[in-house]
């Protein structure tokens, strides 16, 4: 071989071997770069990890980023092929029937292992209803007046988020409801902004309390048995026209800071994370399209720092009818401020349509800039980028069985058994100045009776298990007949009639009865009710029983309904809200074991005509006033 050849020859083995160092390093140089990169590094502060992983990111993954889907709508692969923001379940999404914690984690790990096999390995957020307990699972139920133990419930509420793998709950909703008539009027935990802003004490609850140094407006979680927090929706959703959900909230700019604004600068202070922007319009603008609300008062004048979430579909509904011409709703909404869209249809749909929005200059990439700070930053503060996948460690919250059906454990049972005892709101007790409650233990007979005295689905209410709710002994829990037996003197005979009828009562020679009615189980607006009557056959129960005995009527509802034309044949009347699972908290203030203090925490009315009536307004005529409430003291065992 002459060395003009030996030379060609070498001069190919060194072009082979000079491609291949090139396709190693193009390789395993970015692996190394990601490794050695300032965005995994958790010593870094967030501002800097942050602008560390931007720099990386193709203008495709920073949209992908802004995208909540239902997780029924996509795989693994997909979100790792989109680089996926954020996941939810709907209300009743779930694994499968009676899930277990194992299958509730190991779903949320799988759709996570696809986002950490994308290019830069960013965590997606999973989200859920979670606003007294884990909705999908169990409820408790609340509507007293207390801060501290509202935080409690927050505390135990994420526990129980966090055993299922779920770091983000769509809560608190700090609604102000002015009318009743409003579906979504449980929700909200009053008519006055002030008892609302106190509540808000559930935020330390769920996220943990904010450090003394910490910047406010700030987003903050504090630790791993901590969840993500959303204050909703913003804003003005509880003072509709009719109470008609998602209509039209009318009243002047002064009126809007006053009632509805507040609870926002107190939630913005207290560190929450994200906040969820409301269907209803203000004054006839859509708030999914507010800009001078989202961008100019939450994010410039309260200096919010976290995102901004469109609620379902809500980008959709910026035109009537919905989805008319997504391409200008996408464009509105993101001009607005709104940050991550949830109940997204297509993620390529989406993409192409932002993607060519900003290639044409429609919406500025320091808007989408704006946009993705803010949900990275709520995922650092999260510390999802250190702890992406659950594990089993916080499943003995969930009970002994891990069950759906042993959701919780005994501790978080007593507390909830405690918030239905402070709910419970005394509106009549007795006649003539004789007092029924609290009722003797030991007696002869007593009736009980009524639709919703053994049913839990009807004391829980909607957003349980389903989205709506429904009707039927639907999870674990004690119903309220289930106290009363608990509770009574093991000499009393008790008789169960759901529906007894008028000559059954009177021949029957009981000591006295207890009548537990209500509305049945409803969610947003399949809730919005124009007349608000006690559905049948609850008045002719209460009919039937208390023309015939002394009754105690037990009232289950989201709200206050029509009551006065009844009032005079009731002896005692207890408005119990939704209890949720926990019906032996009833029970412990019927029978003594605890005294009433609850407050109304919203105006009962005497007739609709009168609606929207709340305290303070010039024709204020209630049944029952704002803060009303009779007491009672704990029997003494003798």
């Amino acid at each position: 071989m002459s060395i003009l050849q030996r030379m060609e020859r070498m001069s190919k083995w060194v072009s082979v071997l000079l491609v291949g160092v090139l396709l190693f390093l193009r390789l395993c140089l970015p692996v190394a770069l990601a490794e050695d990169a300032k965005y995994k590094n958790r010593n870094q502060p967030i501002n800097v990890r942050i602008r560390d992983l931007m720099k990386r990111m193709t203008l495709e993954e920073k949209i992908g980023q802004m995208m909540q889907l239902e997780r029924m709508k996509v795989d693994a692969e997909m979100m790792r092929n989109y680089s996926i923001g954020s996941l939810l379940s709907g209300g009743g999404s779930v694994p499968r029937p009676q899930a277990t914690a194992e299958d509730w984690i190991n779903m949320v790990n799988g759709y996570q292992k696809g986002s950490l096999s994308s290019r830069l390995g960013i965590p997606m957020l999973y989200g859920i209803d979670a606003i007294h307990g884990h909705n999908n699972l169990m409820i408790i139920g609340i509507n007293c007046r207390d801060p501290e133990l509202v935080k409690k419930i927050g505390a135990a509420t994420a526990l129980e988020v966090r055993a299922t793998g779920i770091p983000y709950t769509f809560a608190p909703c700090i609604a102000v409801c002015r009318d009743p008539r409003w579906g979504r009027c449980y929700e909200s935990y009053s008519e006055d902004h002030k008892v609302v802003q106190q509540m808000t004490e559930i935020i330390f609850g769920l996220q943990g309390e904010i450090p003394s140094n910490s910047r406010k407006g700030v987003p903050y979680v504090g630790g791993k048995d901590k969840v993500v927090a959303c204050a909703k929706h913003f804003v003005g959703d509880g003072g509709t026209i009719n109470g008609i959900d998602e209509n039209n909230t009318v009243i002047n700019w002064q009126g809007l800071r006053n009632i509805h604004l507040p609870a926002y600068y107190n939630s913005t202070m207290k560190g929450v994370s994200t906040v969820m922007v409301s269907y209803s319009s203000w004054n006839g603008k859509k708030m999914h399209a507010n800009v001078d609300l989202i961008t100019g008062y939450l994010k410039n004048t309260l200096k919010f720092r976290g995102f901004v979430i469109s609620d379902f579909e809500g980008v959709d509904k910026i035109t009537s009818p919905p989805d008319a011409n997504y391409t200008y709703s996408v464009h509105t909404a993101i001009q607005a401020g709104i940050d991550m869209i949830m109940g997204v249809h297509s993620p390529q749909e989406l993409l192409d349509i932002v993607k060519m929005l900003v290639e044409k200059n429609f919406i500025p990439i320091t808007r989408i800039n704006d946009a993705v700070r803010r949900i990275l930053r709520v995922k650092f503060v999260a510390g999802l980028f250190e702890n992406p996948l659950a594990d089993l460690s916080l499943a003995s919250h969930l009970g002994s069985q891990r069950s759906i059906l042993n959701i919780i454990e005994k501790a978080h049972r007593d507390l909830a058994r405690e918030a239905v005892r402070k709910s419970l709101v005394l509106l009549k007790n007795g006649k003539n100045g004789k007092n029924v409650l609290p009722l003797p233990k030991k007696t002869s007979k007593i009736l009980v009776a009524g639709t919703h005295a053994n049913n839990l689905g009807n004391q829980c209410g909607g957003w349980t298990i389903t989205w709506q709710g429904v009707s039927g002994n639907i999870t674990a829990g004690t119903t309220i007949l289930d106290g009363i037996y608990k509770t009574v003197h093991p000499g009393t005979e008790i008789v169960y009639n759901e529906t007894p009828d008028s000559e059954f009562v009177k021949s029957s020679k009981f000591s006295y009865a207890i009548v537990v009615v209500g509305e049945p189980p409803y969610a947003e607006f399949m809730g919005d009710n124009l007349n608000l009557t006690i559905p049948e056959p609850g008045l002719s129960t209460i009919k039937n029983v208390c023309g015939g005995v002394k009754c105690v009527v037990i009232l289950l509802s989201g709200r206050p309904l029509v009551i006065e034309p009844y009032l005079s044949s009731i002896d005692a009347l207890v408005a119990a809200w939704l209890p949720g699972t926990e019906g032996q908290g009833v029970a412990d203030v019927l029978f003594g074991d605890y005294g009433f203090t609850g407050k109304l925490p919203r105006t009962w009315f005497r007739t609709v005509e009168q609606l929207p009536m709340n305290v303070g307004d010039p024709h204020y005529d209630p049944l029952f006033t704002f803060g009303f409430g009779l007491t009672t003291k704990p029997v003494v065992a003798g």
